[in-house]
């Protein structure tokens, strides 16, 4: 018996634009933590546990595009140095601040990652490729609803 699998057609710029994604979104759970930890002052318990949402649901969407790459038959970068260099996420700089600031930076890291993940949603619509597409539709969904939720926070302060 021989045993077959269907290998996906690899496209360049939708494995780029995912592999992006995917590093974005590992720096994006990093940065999110980071703010999880060391917020402070009145707003710290909303915060906290917003920060907590945040990076939990940061942390299956990156099992979620990895395994896509994977579906495209490509291997899922890995690793912190690797996936820091393919990412234009800052890192906070652990020092105290106001928690304002990490959520401005936080702003930032969204913003980062809607604008690079809406080339990569071209990308899969230039190729055809319909799941991709789907996937990273409702990443930007996601991405754009805690905007609004982070710029809400910082609304009359």
């Amino acid at each position: 018996m021989k045993t077959q699998t269907k290998s996906a057609t690899k496209n360049d710029a939708v494995v780029k634009g995912l592999t992006t994604l995917l590093a974005d979104s590992y720096a994006l759970l990093g940065q999110t933590h980071i703010a999880h930890w060391n917020v402070e002052g009145p707003a710290f318990f909303s915060l906290h546990t917003a920060f907590q949402t945040q990076y939990e649901e940061l942390f299956e969407a990156v099992d979620e595009i990895a395994e896509r790459i994977r579906g495209l038959n490509v291997l899922a970068p890995g690793g912190l140095k690797t996936l820091a260099s393919l990412s234009s996420i800052t890192e906070l700089a652990a020092e105290p601040m106001p928690a304002k600031d990490f959520v401005a930076h936080l702003i930032e890291g969204h913003e980062t990652v809607v604008t690079n993940a809406t080339s990569a949603r071209k990308a899969a619509e230039d190729a055809g490729d319909l799941e991709t597409q789907d996937l990273i539709i409702k990443r930007i969904q996601t991405h754009e609803k805690t905007l609004w939720m982070l710029r809400s926070f910082l609304k009359n302060l």
